[in-house]
C-alpha cells in the first residue's frame, strides 16, 4: 500500500508532463488523452479542467470543451475568461442565449482586458444577438467597433443582418441577399462611425439598388433617430409605404409625433402597431401616452396598465402612469408609480 501511495503522485505529475508536451507541439488529440488521464487521477486539479477546455475548443469538440470548462468554473468560480470561453462553445453549439449570458458575464469580470480578446467576444455576442432576434441590443454591441474603426465584410455582414432585422448568421446568408445585407451593414458601419455624410450616401446608393427592400428605410431611421428627428420620421414613413406592415416603423412614427407633442397625427400610427402586436411593450406604451396626450386619459391608462404589465421595471411606463394618474386625480396611484420610479432609478 505504502509504494501504491509513493507511486501515484509520480504518475500523476508524468501524466500532466506529458499533456503538456503534447499540448505545445499542438498534438491536440493526444494532449485531450493525457488531460483526461490526469484529470481521473486529480478530478480537483483546476488548470487541468481548463487546459482540456481549451484544448477541446482548439480542436472543435464544443460540447466537449464546454463540459472541461463547467467543471472549472465549479472549482474557479469567479474566473472571467472561462465564462467567454463557454460563451463561445456554447455560441457554436448554438446556444445562443446561454453564450450572450456567459460572454457578457465573462466581459462584466474582465475577459475583454485585451482588445483583440475583446473584439471576439463581442463580434460573436453581437452574432447571438441578431440570431435571437435582439437587435437593437446587437447594434449597440457593433457600435463598439465602428468607434473604434475596426472593419471587415463579416462585420459588414453582422451589421446588415442586425440592421435590416434578419435573424442569421453570416454564413447563412442566401448569396441572393448578400449584396443587400452587405450594402446595409456598410451604410450603417459608416453612420456608427460617425461618418454621416458618407453613410448618408451609401444608403442613397442602397435604396436605388434595392428600392423594395424591408427594413432598409427603418434602419436609416433608426439611426438618425438621436439627431435628426424630421429626417428619421420620413424614413419612417418611407418605410410604411414599402411595408405596412411594420409594427416598429408604426411604432416610431407615432412615438416622434408624441416627441412632438403631436398626439393627435401620431394616433393612428400608435393604434395601427398596438392591432399589430398588441404583446409589444412600446406599442402599449405609445399608444398609450397619445391617448392620454389627446385628452383620452381613461383610454390611455387601459394601455399604460397592460404595458406595467408586460414589463413591470420599464421606467419610461411608470413615468406615463404617473403622469396619467395625476390628470385622472388618482393621486394615491400617482404616488405609488413615482415612488416605484425611484426604486428603478436606484437600481
Amino acid at each position: 500500500m505504502l509504494a501504491l501511495a509513493q507511486n501515484e503522485p509520480a504518475n500523476f505529475e508524468d501524466v500532466v508532463a506529458r499533456a503538456s508536451a503534447a499540448r505545445q507541439q499542438n498534438d491536440l488529440p493526444r494532449a485531450i488523452e493525457l488531460y483526461r488521464q490526469a484529470l481521473q487521477l486529480k478530478p480537483s486539479w483546476p488548470d487541468g479542467w481548463w487546459f482540456l477546455g481549451s484544448t477541446q475548443y482548439a480542436a472543435n469538440d464544443y460540447p466537449g470543451a464546454e463540459d472541461a470548462i463547467t467543471q472549472y468554473l465549479k472549482l474557479t468560480p469567479n474566473a472571467a475568461p472561462a465564462f467567454a470561453l463557454r460563451g463561445l462553445c456554447e455560441f457554436e453549439t448554438g446556444q445562443y442565449i446561454q453564450s450572450i449570458e456567459d460572454i457578457d458575464h465573462g466581459l462584466s469580470l474582465g475577459a475583454g482586458n485585451q482588445p483583440r480578446n475583446e473584439q471576439i467576444l463581442r463580434f460573436h455576442e453581437a452574432l447571438s444577438l441578431t440570431r435571437t432576434g435582439q437587435f437593437e441590443s446587437a447594434l449597440t454591441q457593433y457600435a463598439f467597433f465602428a468607434k473604434n474603426g475596426i472593419s471587415n465584410p463579416e462585420l459588414f455582414i453582422g451589421i446588415g443582418l442586425a440592421g435590416l432585422w434578419m435573424p442569421q448568421l453570416p454564413k447563412d446568408v442566401e448569396a441572393s441577399q448578400r449584396d443587400l445585407v452587405l450594402a446595409a451593414g456598410t451604410a450603417a458601419y459608416s453612420m456608427m462611425a460617425g461618418d454621416d455624410k458618407g453613410g448618408a450616401q451609401e444608403f442613397q446608393d442602397l435604396f436605388q439598388r434595392f428600392p423594395k427592400a424591408v427594413n432598409a428605410h427603418y434602419l436609416y431611421g433608426y439611426l438618425l433617430f438621436q439627431t435628426d428627428q424630421e429626417h428619421a420620421l420620413a424614413e419612417f414613413k418611407q418605410e410604411l409605404a414599402i411595408d405596412p406592415s411594420n409594427t416598429l416603423a408604426n411604432v416610431m412614427v407615432a412615438w416622434t409625433y408624441m416627441l412632438q407633442n403631436k398626439f393627435s397625427e401620431g394616433l393612428s400610427y400608435a393604434r395601427k402597431s398596438e392591432a399589430q402586436e398588441p404583446n409589444l411593450t412600446m406599442a402599449q406604451l405609445v399608444l398609450g401616452r397619445s391617448l392620454v396626450g389627446t385628452g383620452d386619459i381613461q383610454g390611455g391608462l387601459k394601455y399604460l396598465e397592460k404595458a406595467r404589465q408586460q414589463q413591470p421595471n420599464n421606467l419610461e411606463v411608470h413615468l406615463a402612469l404617473v403622469r396619467a394618474y395625476d390628470e385622472s386625480g388618482r393621486s394615491e396611484d400617482a404616488r405609488r408609480e413615482r415612488l416605484l420610479c425611484l426604486q428603478l432609478i436606484k437600481k
